[in-house]
């Protein structure tokens, strides 16, 4: 459990503080404790106990830091109770059904070495804590109930300990412990303060636990409304899939069976094919709806940052974190984290990303303590992420984890089928903002789109119909790639660009999508691999699926 905030309301009314001050301040009390008598002794002790009482109730009103108001405790409590050593012991947050509890360290000479170590508990000694009661206890004792404590304490040679549950009417929240080298040195007027100042710890704790979720809740609604704001200024190509070709229906059918899942699904395709809009239909499909659906494009956030935009950040952990900030993950909890482009990811943050998706948990830039997260991750890429692997650019133990369910998305022209629906969406879209009306699309218009190889997909396909559409002055739609093929047709050289393409193609299909190896596409083609790869993503061509 890391350091934590909170308020706490001050429960000792303005007559109860009085009352106090009289006692600690009047001249009957100044009186007895000069006659030097028993009575005046245990005034003296009595005014000792009631000041730490009221010392602890400024500090926990006082005191939102966890860390400082601890060790301004251990110095208030051991003015009156001699100890050298203190800590509280928390169990997690929420509970996890173990026993376990995280160690923080008031007091003591090896702080370093024990702070926010994680101990279990026994049986015996749960039960012993469970039961509300305080314990004291010598080393011995605490050998033979909690034996990892024991070891952990060895070096600091303490001889008893006096621990008490800090619990509240609602739940248990940890155990707070004394402890001296000196033996049986805590006697039952110790304990009886100690248990008064647990009492009022536990509702301070408490309290800042609630308010510590309000705020973390808070930032979170926060966070998602901005990138919800973000995504509707988006343009996006489309509102739904169009089409109905074979192709198209093949991944549909894999959406639905995935969708109901939790599995994570790396979606594979030439860039323009809709890998977005695909992701948004599984995350609509499934039973994360009603959460966030926070897209990150890694290919367009700067390497420094893509540590910090993805698992955020602390108040000054790098120059210009002027304030505490979660990341994408945290911001995306409960619900849907796209990463678009995963194979431009850095190496350095690829086993950060594995360790969040193994561990369900991400920590802070600048902080030490992990933050558990519910994320059902959807990646995609249009780069060959096997060949990456077999290079170095890419994790092998991260593909692994991102290649659960692979999604190839068929390029456009696989699907020349749902280019003449897929046109005539994007003549209503930009007919309607241009404020111009078209009757039907000609059919030699028809037969040039579906003619053409569309290296840039759908992406490309849109921006066609809309310089047709803002240069179609007489209500006529006409595009610029029917002289291409016209030309082409007549006998005139095709670009170097197709021929490149068609021949790459070809022999892909020959290796079976093999690019590197003695019997590769590079091999076959007389290229180096990575000479082969540039000139595929330039041609926007992807690895075929065998």
């Amino acid at each position: 459990m890391g350091i934590r905030h909170w308020h706490v309301p001050n429960r000792l009314t303005l007559g109860i503080k009085k009352q106090i001050l009289r006692w600690l301040s009047g001249s009957e009390t100044s009186d007895l404790l000069a006659s030097g008598s028993v009575a005046a002794t245990g005034l003296r002790a009595e005014r000792d106990r009631l000041r730490l009482l009221l010392e602890v109730t400024n500090l926990l009103v006082s005191r939102r830091d966890l860390a400082d108001l601890f060790q301004e405790l251990s110095v208030a409590i051991g003015r009156t109770i001699a100890h050298e050593y203190a800590s509280v012991s928390l169990y997690p947050d929420p509970p996890d059904g173990t026993a376990d509890v995280r160690l923080v360290v008031l007091d003591g000479e090896r702080r370093p070495s024990l702070e926010g170590r994680v101990f279990p508990m026994s049986a015996g000694a749960e039960l012993a804590f469970s039961r509300g009661e305080a314990l004291t206890y010598e080393f011995s004792w605490l050998q033979a109930h909690n034996p990892s404590v024991a070891v952990a304490l060895a070096p600091l040679a303490l001889e008893s300990f006096c621990s008490i549950q800090l619990a509240t009417a609602h739940r248990s929240l940890g155990i707070i412990s004394v402890a001296s080298r000196r033996p049986d040195a805590f006697g039952a007027e110790d304990v009886r303060l100690l248990r008064q100042v647990c009492a009022q710890i536990a509702i301070g704790i408490e309290n800042g636990l609630a308010y510590d979720e309000i705020r973390r809740l808070k930032d979170q609604v926060l966070s998602e409304k901005r990138y919800l704001e973000e995504e509707i200024l988006e343009k996006h190509g489309f509102h739904d899939i169009i089409g109905q070709s074979l192709a198209l229906r093949r991944v549909l059918q894999q959406v639905e069976t995935v969708a109901a899942t939790d599995a994570t699904v790396l979606l594979v395709g030439e860039t323009g094919t809709g890998k977005e809009l695909v992701a948004r239909a599984i995350h609509d499909r499934s039973a994360r709806r009603s959460q966030a659906f926070v897209r990150v494009n890694c290919a367009a956030i700067p390497a420094p940052l893509v540590e910090s935009e993805m698992f955020g950040h602390e108040r000054g952990a790098f120059t210009g974190a002027a304030t505490a900030r979660p990341g994408r993950f945290e911001v995306a909890h409960r619900g849907t984290l796209f990463l678009d482009e995963i194979g431009d990811l850095p190496f350095a943050v690829q086993p950060k990303l594995l360790r969040a998706l193994q561990e369900r948990e991400v920590e802070r830039l600048g902080s030490n303590t992990p933050v558990r997260v519910d994320v059902r991750l959807i990646a995609a890429t249009n780069r060959d992420l096997a060949a990456m692997v077999a290079s170095g650019e890419f994790r092998e133990d991260l593909f692994y984890r991102l290649n659960v369910f692979p999604v190839r998305l068929p390029p456009l022209r696989e699907r020349r089928d749902d280019i003449p629906a897929l046109a005539a969406h994007f003549v209503r879209k930009h007919a309607n903002r241009l404020k111009r009306t078209f009757e039907a699309i000609p059919s030699q218009t028809i037969d040039a789109l579906c003619g053409w190889d569309w290296p840039g997909n759908i992406r490309e396909l849109e921006n066609v119909i809309e310089r047709a559409t803002i240069l179609a002055t007489d209500g006529v739609l006409r595009t610029s790639l029917a002289p291409r093929d016209q030309d082409r047709g007549a006998g005139t050289h095709p670009p170097l660009d197709a021929v490149q393409r068609e021949a790459i193609l070809t022999t892909l299909r020959a290796s079976r999508g093999v690019v590197g190896g003695p019997d590769g596409a590079a091999a076959r083609l007389g290229l180096k691999r990575t000479t082969l790869q540039a000139r595929m993503r330039k041609l926007g061509i992807g690895r075929p699926q065998y």
